[in-house]
């Protein structure tokens, strides 16, 4: 017979949750943090003060009541205390925050990606120099407890070895290793996919928190995918499930993927497709060339409404798949496809109210991102806090704290 969680088990297990709560749910009162743990409030004191003790939360009173009588304390994060890095490698650009528990940005930092193009040694070169700053910089005390990394591309989940990464020319990279390395910090550094942490930032900290059934579409110079079943994170046997930009829609007419098919998602409605439907000039791209095709349709521009037109068409399609497959209750568009998602909304709901099962989209909602350009960085930032969350005294502990 199987023994027991043991008494020291149930309080790491009980440290982390607490510290959870109001990492994730921002400041909490003992009675609520009790009624969410199912603990007495007796317990609750114990926990919070241990936390305190080394500095990860505090209690104080709320910032704002809204009712008569002497308000209860609130026990909330230390966000200066504890901190982690997160990194994001873009195709055209490359940026490094430091963030601290709560989520809270302490420091945040874009830096043009090295000359050289994308040779993934410079990339991590750049972003370890720019961290390391950010760690000369913080305040005597604080601590540095977790490292990751989001990159536009495959990624193999046990070990975070980019398999490919077709934008940047990468492939086998150990850009995680090389990472630990030039940071020498003594910290490991988790490597995940863009769209994966966008997908787990939105439905933490952005529009579908509480959501445990949701479908995030990243939009960058391709189209990424993260997915968020009964709220966790699918990531498939190796870790490259949800790449929704190479789902086929489109086998026998259709444009050729990067990938090497034909048809995929991405190279239907993606950033390429758009622009030349669009007839933009072929050396804009990125970021600002999409929001000036979304605008110019504002506008009343034939071609830009004509190239938003199709694309919608095509990603109606993609999330009527994705529906029938995986019946979320939220799909979120984030990225460059924000925009997109604003501007052919009508042809998106249109394909999708054709070919979703109308079982699976009666509960639907189509939402845009709320946390813009830093989801990425903030989904990052939760993977790097992972160890905090579970046991945070150890992991303080080997930190060096």
């Amino acid at each position: 017979m199987k023994a027991g969680p043991s008494q020291e088990e149930i309080r790491r297990h009980n440290l982390g949750t607490l510290l959870r709560h109001v990492h994730i749910g921002g400041s909490l009162s003992r009675t609520a943090l009790a009624e969410r743990m199912g603990l007495n409030r007796s317990t609750i004191l114990g926990l919070v003060s241990e936390l305190a003790s080394v500095g990860l939360v505090r209690e104080g009173l709320p910032r704002e009541t809204g009712r008569a009588g002497r308000p209860s304390l609130v026990v909330r994060t230390e966000s200066d205390r504890a901190y982690v890095l997160a990194f994001d490698v873009g195709v055209d650009r490359l940026a490094v925050a430091r963030i601290g528990l709560g989520g809270v940005f302490l420091d945040r930092r874009e830096i043009p990606v090295p000359p050289g193009g994308h040779d993934a040694g410079k990339v991590a070169e750049a972003l370890a120099a720019s961290a390391l700053e950010m760690v000369g910089t913080a305040p005597k005390g604080t601590s540095c407890v977790g490292v990751a990394a989001a990159v536009r591309g495959m990624v193999r989940r046990p070990d975070g070895l980019v398999r490919t990464a077709p934008y940047s020319g990468w492939e086998d990279e150990e850009f995680g290793e090389d990472l630990v390395r030039r940071l020498d910090l003594g910290l490991p550094v988790s490597v995940e996919n863009e769209a994966s942490l966008g997908a787990l930032a939105e439905h933490l900290r952005g529009v579908a928190t509480g959501c445990q059934d949701l479908v995030y579409l990243h939009g960058d110079i391709g189209i990424g995918g993260g997915i968020v079943t009964g709220g966790r994170l699918l990531g498939g046997d190796q870790g490259y499930g949800g790449e929704i930009g190479h789902m086929v829609v489109n086998p026998y007419e259709g444009r050729p993927c990067g990938c090497g098919a034909r048809g995929c998602l991405e190279a239907e409605a993606g950033e390429r497709a758009l622009l030349e439907a669009a007839q933009r000039d072929p050396a804009a791209t990125g970021r600002d060339a999409v929001r000036a095709v979304v605008e110019a349709a504002d506008r009343g521009d034939v071609a830009a409404r004509a190239a938003l037109h199709d694309v919608g068409d095509w990603l109606g399609i993609g999330v009527a798949n994705l529906v029938n497959v995986f019946n979320p209750r939220t799909v979120v568009f984030g990225g460059t496809l924000r925009e997109v998602f604003l501007g052919s909304a009508a042809q998106i709901r249109s394909r999708i109210n054709r070919h979703a099962l109308a079982a699976s989209r009666e509960n639907l909602r189509l939402r845009v991102g709320e946390l813009g350009d830093d989801a990425v960085l903030i989904g990052a930032a939760e993977l790097a806090f992972s160890e905090m969350l579970v046991g945070p005294l150890e992991t303080l502990a080997r930190a060096g704290a």
